[in-house]
C-alpha cells in the first residue's frame, strides 16, 4: 500500500488569491520591420535590431526576450520570465523555454543569410533539463550554426538560468527560400 499525500480541502468559494497582476505588453507594426530586413543581409538585420534601429519583433515584448549578440553563425539572446508565464504546476511553461530556443536556433541561421534569403522551422527537438521559475533569474540562450546550406539549415541552442545550469536544449532543422 502506497502512503497517500494529503493536503487540507481549499475552500474555493472564499479562498484569498492575493491582489490581480497584469503587465502591459507594447509593440510596433513588424511588417514595417520584416520589409526593411529584406534589404538587408541577415546578420546586418540581426545588428539593427540589437542597435535600436529597427524595432524587435513582438515575440520578444511578449516574452520579454532580447538579443544581447550576434556574429556570424551565433546569437546569444536573454529573458527574464516572470509568473505571467507559468503553467498550472507553478513552474515557467515550457512552450516559453521552446520559443526562446527556437528563436535563438532560426535567428542563428539567419545570421548566415545573404539579402533576400529567408527561413523558416521545419523540425525542433528540445530537451528540459530542469524546471525554471521566476527565481531562476535570468535565462541564456545561445543559438549556433552547425551546417547552413543553401536550402536546410542546422542549429542548435542551449539554454541555462542564472546560475549557469542548463535547463534545455534543442536541435533544429530550418528550410532556406528565397523572399
Amino acid at each position: 500500500m502506497t502512503d497517500q499525500l494529503t493536503t487540507p480541502a481549499l475552500d474555493l468559494e472564499n479562498a484569498d488569491w492575493g491582489p490581480e497582476r497584469s503587465r502591459t505588453v507594447t509593440w510596433q507594426d513588424p511588417e514595417r520591420s520584416a520589409e526593411a530586413g529584406l534589404g538587408m543581409a541577415g546578420i546586418d538585420y540581426i545588428h539593427a535590431i540589437i542597435d535600436g534601429r529597427i524595432p524587435p519583433p513582438p515575440i520578444s515584448q511578449l516574452v520579454q526576450m532580447d538579443i544581447a549578440e550576434a556574429e556570424p553563425g551565433r546569437v546569444v539572446f536573454s529573458c527574464t520570465p516572470d509568473e505571467s508565464a507559468y503553467n498550472p504546476i507553478g513552474a515557467v511553461h515550457g512552450g516559453l523555454v521552446c520559443t526562446l530556443l527556437d528563436s535563438v536556433a532560426g535567428c542563428a541561421l539567419h545570421t548566415t543569410l545573404p539579402q533576400g534569403k529567408g527561413y523558416t522551422s521545419v523540425e525542433i527537438k528540445v530537451s528540459y533539463l530542469k524546471a525554471v521559475r521566476a527565481s531562476s533569474g535570468r535565462l541564456t540562450a545561445v543559438g549556433t550554426v552547425v551546417k547552413a546550406g543553401s536550402r536546410v539549415g542546422f542549429t542548435e541552442g542551449v539554454v541555462t538560468d542564472e546560475s549557469g545550469a542548463v535547463v534545455a536544449t534543442a536541435t533544429s532543422t530550418l528550410l532556406v527560400f528565397d523572399l
